[in-house]
Order: C-alpha cells, then structure tokens, then sequence
C-alpha cells in the first residue's frame, strides 16, 4: 500500500507537517517495496482556498491508500474518505518515525476531521 505522509521537508527524516491541504510536501511511501518519493504541494500550500480539497485528489492521484498527518479539516478529510483513502491524524516526529509506526499497526485510523477549515479544533 501506498501511504503520503505530510513532511515539511523531501525525506524519511523530516517532521511531519501538522497541516493536510497546505503540508509542504507529500513523501509516498509504499509499505509493499519501501520504495518512497517526496512531491511537492507548493500548488496548494499557497492556495488562496480549497487547500485541502485539491490535496486530497492530488493524494489521490498519487495512488495513496492512506494519508499520514498530524490534523485534517473537514472538507480534505470528506474528499480523501470519498476517494477510499484512509486518514489517520496526530501524527508527530519524523516522517521514517511515523512510517515505522503505521507499519507497526500503532495508529488509529480517524473517523472525522480533528479541526476546523481555520484549522481550529473541531
């Protein structure tokens, strides 16, 4: 399986980007090969708005089966579920750290956005 993990930087050691729709990169990592690529988000980061909308279906066409981060607002966690991507939030440390987690089985897969789209708790 494919995961993206959002990092603020283009490698396994990297922190994971607490934001979804305006993370600075998107590191895939597949679980099967270990195989992993960083692609960039800027697109979205910079948006003026739908950050979130447009980088759950640039996830998606990324071929991600599960999106890694540390919060997701309402409308990016509706289009990625809506694409059968699985969310899991809260993710903090290196991006290696939180691949290493979900390999483990250690997260909890989420059933609803944890913020706002002002990125206020929800």
């Amino acid at each position: 399986m494919k995961i993206a993990v959002t990092s603020l930087g283009e490698s396994l050691e990297s922190p994971v980007d607490q934001r979804f729709g305006r993370a600075r990169v998107f590191v895939l990592y597949d679980t099967d090969s270990g195989d992993w690529s960083s692609h960039s988000n800027k697109r979205n980061f910079e948006a003026a708005q739908g950050a979130g909308i447009q980088a759950g279906q640039y996830v998606a066409e990324l071929g991600a089966g599960a999106v890694i981060t540390g919060h997701c607002g309402p409308e990016a966690f509706r289009t990625l579920s809506a694409a059968g991507i699985d969310v899991y939030q809260g993710a903090t440390g290196s991006v290696g750290d939180t691949v290493a987690a979900f390999e483990a089985g250690a997260l909890k897969k989420s059933v609803r956005a944890d913020v706002d789209a002002g990125f206020g708790s929800v």
